[in-house]
């Protein structure tokens, strides 16, 4: 019998499971060589902690790591329903909190710093402390910016509508819902989650994305979804995130408003300095604002901080017996047919 301890925290109404024991060493000498490992030889426990009866189809999770990097204090894998996720902004967040209160980071009072690495580079991660209390984070993000602008898609009983990619630790196609026929208030959420879906299988078999650094970094990590062109500087902006093979982010997703902050920036509907607010489906904001302007390497780039905050959930010790049918976890198909065919 397996045991694995985890930590449950929610930021903005997105879950993620902390690994805080239990979790086998990972061979590397890099985190995205560790990646790799995870995924080829562990990656029964991610199913295991992610997908039924121990986890869902929403969960996501972090692994926390020691640093590879000599600049970093802490290292994370990410990782959700499908795989291994780049960066995660919903998470360093929450990590920021449980890291310091935990006492894996020394807490100080005021403002607590320290960098953690992730698969996409190195974060810079603050948190107001008080009390020895962690009551706010934020993270400068790794360098943001545009890969792409007006890609054509075309998409079945619609015809060409253009989108555009943004990198912000991670891939996101981004595209105005009214170019789908879609209004993010009123349109159903299963309609919704179809047309981002088929944007992203469109966008990955048939566009290529090359990461200026990191092979392992190209590709297409999801959809966003935006209420209209143009972000509002004043106003709340609006977005699903439909990410992996179609989860639906909860928050505002802190890499998608990192990428959505470089795209807006680009087409100088924002500049440097001005704060803008974003919601998700839970309704719980993430502030967002470019505090830099740089290069990432031939792309002209952005540095976001984004901020929010974490809820503790739960402390949990998960079990995995070895003659478990469902051990690895299992998801459960859409038609209920398929699930007696394979059983």
């Amino acid at each position: 019998m397996q045991a694995i301890d985890v930590i449950d925290m929610h930021t903005a109404g997105e879950p993620v499971r902390i690994i805080t024991g239990g979790y086998p060493e990972l061979e590397g000498d890099t985190l995205l060589e560790k990646r790799r490992d995870a995924h080829e030889n562990h990656d029964h426990l991610r199913k295991a902690l992610m997908l039924e009866p121990r986890g869902h189809a929403e969960m996501y999770g972090a692994l926390v790591l020691p640093p590879c990097h000599k600049d970093a204090d802490l290292s994370v894998l990410f990782m959700h329903n499908s795989g291994y996720s780049t960066m995660c902004g919903h998470a360093t967040i929450a990590l920021g909190r449980w890291a310091v209160e935990s006492g894996r980071i020394e807490a100080r009072e005021g403002t607590t710093d320290f960098t953690l690495e992730c698969p996409c580079g190195l974060v810079d991660v603050s948190a107001s402390v008080e009390g020895g209390k962690v009551t706010h984070v934020r993270f400068h993000n790794v360098p943001g910016y545009v890969a792409a602008e007006d890609v054509a898609v075309e998409l079945e009983g619609i015809g060409r509508i253009r989108a555009d990619i943004a990198f912000g630790g991670a891939y996101y196609a981004i595209v105005p819902a009214h170019r789908l026929g879609l209004d993010l208030h009123t349109s159903p959420l299963e309609d919704l989650k179809a047309r981002a879906l088929e944007i992203t299988d469109n966008l990955r078999a048939n566009h290529t994305l090359t990461h200026p650094f990191e092979e392992d970094l190209g590709f297409l990590y999801g959809t966003i979804l935006t209420e209209g062109a143009v972000i509002n500087r004043g106003e709340i902006n609006h977005h699903l995130c439909f990410f992996g093979d179609g989860q639906l982010d909860r928050s505002p997703t802190g890499s998608g408003v990192s990428a959505r902050l470089a795209l807006a920036h680009a087409k100088e509907e924002i500049a440097q300095g001005q704060r803008c607010c974003f919601k998700g489906v839970s309704g719980v904001s993430f502030g967002g604002v470019i505090t830099e302007r740089t290069r990432f390497g031939n792309h002209k780039a952005v540095i976001a901080r984004v901020s929010g905050q974490g809820y503790y959930t739960a402390e949990t010790r998960f079990l995995i017996e070895a003659d478990d049918p469902l051990a690895e976890g299992f998801t459960p198909p859409q038609c209920p047919a398929d699930l007696w065919q394979h059983r």
